[in-house]
């Protein structure tokens, strides 16, 4: 019997853009993200129980321009990770498999993320001293 030669995967270029894909990149990031900022929730948290001082060297760093577009960051990949693994739970479940629901449920996680995030942050500039 003759040896076949084993099958070889497709070249990235042959494989068209779909939304499913780029939402599992989007999560895998944004897991990335949540525990890449786990040590600046830990700073903080230290900070606050080191006293006025330490307290408002965290606050001013968190308030800079890389501070707050990191915080603005992690709330939208808390957000997004929190709603695409719900929707991981309901195919756990063994519902919205089909095409249009998987699209649908992908672009809620998303677009409720964003506006997630875009209502925390309106609601932390609005309290904010």
């Amino acid at each position: 019997m003759p040896v076949r030669p084993r099958p070889t995967s497709p070249h990235l270029q042959i494989y068209r853009w779909q939304i499913g894909n780029s939402l599992s990149i989007l999560h895998r990031l944004t897991g990335v993200a949540l525990a890449l900022g786990l040590p600046a929730l830990c700073y903080w948290l230290v900070s606050l129980a080191g006293g006025e001082q330490a307290y408002a060297a965290a606050a001013k760093l968190l308030a800079g321009p890389v501070g707050l577009l990191g915080l603005v960051g992690w709330t939208f990949a808390f957000f997004y990770h929190l709603l695409n693994g719900v929707r991981h739970l309901f195919w756990d479940v063994g519902r919205g498999f089909e095409r249009t629901q998987r699209h649908a449920s992908g672009w809620f996680a998303v677009l409720g993320a964003v506006v997630s995030t875009l209502s925390v942050w309106a609601l932390i500039r609005h309290f904010a001293p």
